[in-house]
């Protein structure tokens, strides 16, 4: 299909964009990734289109003790990130994304700001603790920590008035680790189930502290406390992994969601599975 008809304009920078957006009531549009598939298929028809995707202000991954993600960082450029501390997971999050035309124009802004619960980093942002940064017209900024960005199928905590404008995340100590596993989807690439845990050890390899978010089969990026409660005072093995994951079944409860490819009780059954390899990868960098 086609969609309907609208008006494109080009923005120069982050003011223009936002004056462009309050006049016009637009979208803006980036990689397009996400965006011009529903509006081939009708499911959003804007009337304006404001093209943000030369706005070399929002691109690039600075490090300043932690990192700072602009909003037009391609996900091929997270999957090459060679930084000293820069989590394992989104590298490894980010080369798994689609294949190498979509990593090459995709962008995390606009993956983000989607909110698509199948998407690859939403559930490693809110595994890592991220803090998403958007700018209002007139230059005013909001953050809003990752797990609390995602509050439903395809909605954040973005207003409309808002343009997402970089992600900041903390480096990797020497004791933590984090890694992403993933159930693909064979013909789009996305989540079935993924899973995305950041973990610290002591010297004797014991688990500290985790975080374990989960994502592809519920409606929303998800971080799951009960995982942490099984591990944390053991040491990460295939067993003590085994055992806390499947605490992550439990914990989404109803929230599962299927379709016609994967159902709810498969997607169940492989939740505990793929919890369970990103801890132990997770333990394997850690230390």
């Amino acid at each position: 299909m086609y969609p309907r008809p609208f008006e494109y304009v080009r923005a120069e920078s982050v003011g223009q964009a936002l004056d462009l957006k309050s006049d016009t009531g637009g979208r803006f549009i980036a990689g397009g990734h996400s965006l011009l598939p529903m509006m081939k298929i009708r499911m959003t028809s804007p009337g304006t289109l404001i093209d943000i995707g030369r706005i070399d202000d929002l691109r690039g991954i600075s490090s300043n003790g932690g990192f700072t993600i602009g909003a037009l960082t391609t996900h091929s450029m997270l999957a090459s990130e060679s930084a000293a501390g820069f989590p394992a997971a989104l590298k490894e999050a980010a080369g798994m994304i689609g294949d190498p035309q979509v990593r090459n124009r995709g962008t995390v802004g606009g993956n983000v700001a989607h909110a698509d619960p199948a998407s690859d980093l939403p559930t490693v942002f809110a595994a890592l603790g991220a803090t998403m940064t958007a700018m209002s017209k007139g230059g005013a900024t909001r953050d809003m920590a990752a797990p609390d960005f995602f509050t439903g199928l395809f909605e954040s905590a973005l207003n409309e008035d808002e343009l997402l404008t970089a992600i900041r995340l903390s480096a990797e100590g020497e004791s933590q680790g984090s890694a992403y596993a993933k159930l693909f989807n064979p013909a789009s690439r996305y989540a079935i189930v993924g899973a995305c845990a950041v973990v610290d050890v002591d010297g004797d390899g014991t688990c500290t502290s985790c975080t374990v978010a989960v994502g592809g089969l519920t409606p929303k990026a998800t971080v799951l406390e009960s995982v942490a409660d099984g591990l944390v005072g053991n040491p990460i093995t295939d067993d003590s992994a085994e055992a806390a994951a499947r605490a992550a079944v439990d914990e989404v409860g109803d929230d599962i969601m299927g379709d016609l490819y994967a159902g709810e009780d498969y997607r169940r059954d492989m939740l505990p599975i793929f919890v369970g390899r990103a801890l132990v990868a997770a333990g394997a960098r850690a230390g």
